[in-house]
């Protein structure tokens, strides 16, 4: 959120990717008007069946969350805590992005009692990336130890550091996403981060 504004509507702006427009989200009584520049978009919240938070790290950081909304009629709203300053900068403000959530939970939850809220990905999702990852560092492992047995310490070292780095890389994809139902309402700290003390 920008406090520069003059309104006391919640809102939050991202930029998604590194060359495109600024897209603006703003609360407006029942609905979320969505900006984004070439067009403006309004959407009524009481056609929010689903609000799901996950974890999304993107290639140059690992501290990205999303929130996602499916509407009734099939579509999503996707948006996350990073916004593109330049083709190398991101700039990151979870205090903002938490506090934007939080108000449009709350006006979902007011305007549709019966949108479910979710943590995690999908359970089939979920479970697939949990076998690959751990069916990774098995291989990982057993080349290793394989290589160790043969004497090629090199190699057992190289596979070492290879899964060291995967299990740093999976495990927090695997813990954080892992699929549950919420209360209405409900935004999670470890998927909504910047919550501030009361």
């Amino acid at each position: 959120m920008d406090n520069r504004d003059d309104t006391t509507l919640p809102f939050w702006r991202q930029r998604p990717k590194p060359i495109g427009f600024e897209i603006a989200y703003r609360l407006k009584s029942d609905m979320l008007e969505i900006d984004s520049t070439r067009k403006v978009d309004q959407v009524r919240l009481s056609a929010v069946e689903q609000v799901r938070f996950i974890y999304a790290p993107s290639n140059v950081s690992s501290k990205g969350f999303r929130t996602q909304l499916r509407l009734s009629d099939g579509r999503t709203i996707s948006f996350g805590n990073l916004s593109w300053r330049s083709l190398t900068d991101i700039d990151r403000d979870d205090i903002s992005y938490h506090a934007f959530v939080a108000a449009l939970s709350a006006a979902i939850t007011r305007a549709n009692p019966k949108a479910r809220f979710r943590a995690g990905k999908p359970y089939l999702l979920w479970l697939a990336l949990a076998l690959a990852g751990g069916g990774a560092m098995l291989m990982l492992s057993f080349f290793s130890l394989r290589a160790l047995q043969q004497g090629a310490t090199a190699a057992a070292g190289l596979g070492l550091v290879l899964a060291a780095a995967s299990f740093w890389q999976v495990w927090p994809m695997i813990r954080l996403n892992r699929p549950r139902d919420l209360e209405s309402g409900e935004v999670p700290d470890d998927l909504v981060p910047g919550r501030q003390a009361a």
